[in-house]
């Protein structure tokens, strides 16, 4: 089955725009394991938008030995105040796993993955510091992409695509042509021996119709929409609805 990591910034967001600790981070993450997931992800910035190292400290000690743990961010993002740097985050928590995506402060969410064919030599040694920490490490890549087998051959393990432009071709009315373009990227992507997750955007109205074009999917990350469905249909209600879209 498909595992289920609830992405947990949404939380944090709304926490920050009034400060203090409420809604609780914490809570929110036994609410969803008691729900059934199967893990948990969050991804730190820099300027501490919304969870910040704080709260990734606080996660790994609740997580551990319960849930997976995906931390998302970018690798080259420098340290900057409170932020230590991903490695160095993730060298402190020892995340199940580690997710690299070319995010930038200029940017409201994540919108494009990295380009393999020229990233690699970039991406190279820090996938040897992650691996080296015993982060499984997944890249953040686009429908389309290519270089599948270097990326295993620098220790890359799995790929997220990003499957913000499925969802709006989805929300338009017609998503078949993104949809065969992220089936052709993962049957290629397994065939070199990565395992493949996905995320942005997926919601209870399109990920059963992505996971049915995906055969072997690995894991979804899910935060924007399932926190705004929990909304109206409570925390627990949501994450069990997602469960039973992906059984």
């Amino acid at each position: 089955m498909t595992l289920l990591s609830v992405n947990l910034n949404k939380i944090a967001v709304l926490r920050n725009s009034r400060g203090g600790d409420e809604p609780s981070i914490a809570t929110a993450a036994n609410t969803c394991i008691d729900a059934g997931c199967g893990g948990l992800t969050v991804h730190p910035r820099p300027d501490m938008r919304h969870v910040t190292p704080a709260d990734v400290r606080t996660l790994a000690g609740l997580l551990r030995g319960r849930v997976e743990y995906n931390i998302e961010g970018n690798p080259f993002a420098a340290a900057r105040g409170a932020y230590p740097g991903l490695i160095e985050l993730c060298r402190e928590v020892k995340p199940t796993q580690v997710t690299l995506v070319p995010d930038g402060d200029g940017q409201i969410t994540s919108d494009h993955g990295f380009d393999l064919t020229k990233d690699i030599e970039t991406l190279k040694p820090v996938v040897a510091a992650f691996r080296e920490i015993g982060c499984r490490v997944s890249v953040f890549v686009d429908a389309g992409a290519q270089g599948f087998a270097d990326a295993l051959a620098i220790g890359v393990q799995r790929i997220e695509l990003y499957t913000g432009p499925y969802a709006k071709a989805f929300h338009d009315g017609d998503a078949r042509a993104e949809l065969a373009a992220f089936a052709d990227t993962a049957r290629r992507a397994q065939q070199a021996g990565l395992a493949v997750n996905a995320g942005h955007d997926l919601s209870q109205a399109n990920l059963g119709t992505f996971k049915s074009a995906i055969p072997g999917l690995a894991e979804v990350s899910i935060g924007h929409a399932l926190i705004g469905e929990a909304l109206y249909q409570g925390l627990s209600s949501t994450v069990r609805s997602y469960l039973r879209i992906l059984a």
